[in-house]
């Protein structure tokens, strides 16, 4: 099932320039005290993490995103002494972030590409708030940020990547990056895939006018586990990975 695409010039211009600088505002509202609680060595994760789950439901109320969520019986638990899940998602509008934090919660950490660190107090917040950044173009960096990754699983924090790497814009999946499937080997960290579907309908990608009311529809699958691939060997078990992953959020668009 795809979403249906909407044409920029039928949404009112004011009012669609409005609602995305209001979000925009509520992300530097957000980000502000954070980059000032690390300035002054105070950033504290519950928060980091409070900040999120407001931001978020603001997100969403300034938006009336009407969201649906289907499968959450399938987010896992963790065991003590065990490494947590790794969230990968689809990734069709900057929205799919709060929509994310919305509705799996604010403890999840998410890797990002780095060029978002530069991007002036948000990228600050999103450092100190435990958000891993990740060069595509700098191998050694890249291996170092997945090793962040690994340490923050088995602390217990969820993690989220979006597999694709940047958004789609067709709502089409682009190809998978390979690091996070590489990531969840490494740790026996169970991926739960998750289908986005509507945000791109909000704002498209490398869009700037927002709409308001669109149904974003959320279906979380049962978790795929690394530990199914451990025969094959490491390129195949990567690749096996990757494609079960990319099936399942593919059956929920």
């Amino acid at each position: 099932m795809t979403t249906a695409v909407l044409s920029d010039t039928a949404l009112p211009l004011g009012k669609s320039l409005l609602l995305s600088l209001r979000n925009v505002y509520e992300t530097l509202y957000v980000s502000a005290p954070t980059v000032v609680d690390a300035f002054r060595g105070t950033v504290s994760r519950q928060v980091c993490d409070d900040r999120l789950e407001s931001w978020a439901s603001r997100i969403v109320a300034n938006s009336e995103m009407m969201i649906s969520v289907h499968g959450r019986e399938n987010i896992p638990t963790r065991a003590p002494g065990e490494s947590t899940y790794l969230v990968m998602s689809n990734h069709q509008s900057h929205y799919d972030v709060a929509v994310i934090y919305y509705v799996l919660g604010s403890s999840i950490r998410m890797v990002a590409k780095r060029e978002l660190f530069d991007v002036p107090v948000f990228g600050g917040a999103m450092k100190a708030a435990g958000f891993i950044s990740i060069d595509r173009k700098n191998t050694e960096r890249a291996i170092a940020s997945l090793e962040d990754a690994k340490r923050k699983l088995a602390d217990g924090v969820p993690m989220w990547i979006a597999p694709e790497g940047t958004r789609s814009p067709t709502g089409e999946l682009l190809p998978f990056k390979k690091g996070g499937f590489v990531l969840a080997l490494g740790t026996g960290a169970p991926i739960l895939p998750v289908s986005i579907r509507g945000t791109r309908d909000v704002l498209r990608a490398k869009g700037m006018r927002s709409r308001a009311g669109v149904e974003v529809f959320v279906t979380i699958h049962p978790p795929c586990d690394p530990a199914r691939f451990a025969h094959l060997a490491p390129k195949a078990a990567r690749d096996a990975l990757a494609e079960e992953v990319r099936r399942s959020i593919a059956s929920g668009l």
